[in-house]
């Protein structure tokens, strides 16, 4: 983005377009981190972070937790976002188009999360520079969201003094409250035929690739119901198109909020597996893994009742969603820790289409600041 186009922008949106130009995909956080850091020590927090990095498969950075001491009574909390993106499929340059701000090229804007980022430090510069009384405020940074949640995950929840949590980490207008995620499973399947010159003895071979397309056509996929969602999300097999394929490899997932209901996707999808392969005589191999898991908030939880009350002070219409996807507060609450997710008016995250409106990152700082005031004086 050009020094004249960041100067049009306010600046919390020039410290969102700054952020996002620092390429960070899940692994490779380092830089983002450092930039974040640099903020992190310009406001004076007291900042520590863990070994996430080295203890972590490809983190790219540490979780970093910036504190910022009460100067005022209430109850302390908690802010966070994490640094990491999906997968950078070109350059990252900025550009505002009317009311939004997108990137110039085919590639992700990377505002999933990093306008959460520029939010937060924006609103604690607020904080420090203006004077704002506050009964404790802890920053979370963490990497490897992206990639299951790892970094939240990995992180030692104990170490907080904040009595709960807020993430902004969620595609959808200003006032959604995340009160439920769904628990979330990956499959991987490996099947085993008996490799064969397709054009001279077909007969001799057992096709892998052709067990796995049985699996996948007998089994519920997509929208299953309300709660409840399947995919097929690779398939890689074979070696040649004069070869029966001997080997052929799925990764696959199903999620629901529904306990009963994943039970029953899942064994439909393993069934499926395992049916295919006695079919097509071939062998097959299956793992499960918990990707995340599930919640369920109440509406009176007293982080879904401060959040509520914020937006209605911001004039903003609260709302309570059912998502389907994760975020870091999946971990936080599994560790113990009672958080929510916001949404914070992202639009089309994870596309080239990715973009998000100026006067949308303005608001949530609005939102931020509301919901330190109403932590003020409460306990």
């Amino acid at each position: 983005m050009s020094t004249a186009d960041l100067s049009s922008l306010p600046e919390v949106a020039r410290l969102f377009a700054r952020l996002c130009e620092i390429p960070s995909p899940s692994g490779d956080e380092g830089a983002t981190a450092e930039a974040v850091l640099l903020e992190l020590s310009r406001l004076g927090a007291e900042i520590t972070q863990d070994d996430a990095a080295a203890a972590l498969p490809h983190a790219g950075c540490n979780n970093i937790v910036a504190r910022f001491a009460p100067t005022t009574e209430g109850t302390p909390i908690m802010f966070c976002a994490h640094l990491d993106t999906v997968p950078v499929l070109g350059p990252i340059e900025v550009v505002q188009e009317g009311e939004w701000l997108t990137n110039r090229h085919q590639a992700i804007l990377g505002g999933d999360d990093k306008a959460a980022v520029a939010v937060m430090l924006h609103a604690l510069d607020r904080v420090v520079h203006e004077g704002i009384p506050h009964a404790g405020i802890e920053l979370v940074f963490t990497p490897c969201e992206e990639v299951g949640l790892k970094g939240a995950a990995y992180f030692d929840t104990s170490v907080l003094r904040a009595a709960y949590g807020f993430v902004y980490d969620h595609t959808g207008e200003l006032g959604g409250i995340v009160t439920s995620a769904p628990t979330h499973k990956e499959i991987a399947a490996t099947f085993r035929g008996v490799a064969a010159h397709a054009g001279i003895q077909p007969e001799q071979g057992r096709s892998a690739i052709t067990a796995a397309s049985r699996a996948i056509a007998s089994m519920p996929l997509g929208r299953i119901d309300d709660a409840t969602t399947a995919n097929i999300g690779t398939i890689r097999g074979g070696s040649a198109t004069n070869v029966v394929a001997e080997e052929c490899r799925i990764t696959a997932e199903c999620r629901s909020r529904d306990a009963d209901a994943l039970d029953r996707q899942l064994t439909a999808m393993l069934d499926a597996f395992a049916w295919a392969g006695t079919e097509c005589e071939c062998d097959v191999e299956v793992s499960v893994r918990d990707h995340f898991t599930g919640y369920a908030l109440q509406p009176d939880d007293p982080q879904v009742v401060m959040a509520r009350q914020a937006l209605e002070d911001c004039g903003i219409e609260p709302r309570l969603v059912a998502s389907g996807g994760g975020s870091d507060v999946n971990a936080f609450i599994l560790n113990g820790f009672p958080s929510v997710n916001l949404c914070n008016a992202m639009v089309e995250v994870h596309t080239p289409e990715e973009r998000i409106r100026v006067v949308d990152i303005e608001r949530m700082v609005d939102v931020t600041l509301a919901i330190i005031a109403r932590a003020r004086g409460t306990r």
